[in-house]
């Protein structure tokens, strides 16, 4: 009986894979934005689920290979082992390779060039949306209220898709010395960077401010002005 459970086993796990791998080509069919990890440069593909000799048939948007030049070589798509996405040249070589890391939102690596995001286009147009509503102007207060510090969110890229954040003057003296120059927001948080590497990480309470994470007894809030 346990060898034929085994062997019944053995039989039903690469059934498995293949259910699994084929309801991921069935979900990833539709229009996915490509892009840097801040959307600084984008590209829309469609995936769709017809066959070529390269793979699945995907159409890239005509910008593409000026925004990310990778992309000229890529010519299909295709799901590798049970959850790889992979964007493929004409000979089947991976130009570059996804995995998931949230619900719908898959990064890839490129030596060399960095990591590369792949999510479903509306969900991305939802976040550039919520990127555009970030710039201006905001104050840092503690949880009683007390002001710490005003900063300028701008969309003045500065580098590795990460844009300027400006000081006021008068600030507190423990944000004076972290004295964040970048911001960008990634996997629903809001980061400060400073110069020297330094980053904090803000996340969104229920009363639509930015929280410094871990949280204290004594909170540092970002409220818009």
């Amino acid at each position: 009986m346990a060898a034929a459970a085994l062997s019944a086993s053995l039989v039903c796990a690469p059934q498995a894979l293949a259910l699994d791998a084929q309801s991921l080509k069935k979900e990833m069919v539709g229009q996915w934005e490509l892009s840097t990890t801040e959307r600084s440069k984008t590209c829309v593909v469609t995936l769709k689920s017809d066959s070529t000799p390269q793979g699945l048939k995907l159409e890239l948007e005509p910008g593409c290979a000026k925004a990310l030049p990778f992309t000229k070589d890529i010519a299909a798509w295709n799901v590798k082992g049970l959850d790889i996405v992979r964007l493929q040249d004409a000979t089947g070589q991976p130009v570059i390779d996804f995995t998931e890391v949230e619900s719908g939102i898959f990064e890839g690596l490129r030596q060399g060039e960095g990591i590369y995001i792949l999510q479903n286009l509306a969900a991305a147009r939802s976040l550039a949306k919520s990127m555009d509503q970030m710039i201006g102007d905001w104050a840092m207060v503690r949880g009683n209220g007390r002001p710490v510090c005003g900063l300028t969110l701008t969309n003045t890229e500065a580098m590795a898709d990460n844009f300027q954040v400006f000081l006021k003057p008068r600030c507190d003296p423990a944000v004076e010395a972290f004295k964040p120059t970048m911001w960008r927001l990634e996997r629903g948080e809001l980061l400060l960077m400073s110069a020297n590497g330094d980053v904090w990480h803000f996340q969104a309470d229920d009363n639509a401010q930015w929280r410094l994470v871990p949280d204290s007894a004594d909170p540092l809030i970002m409220l818009r002005q």
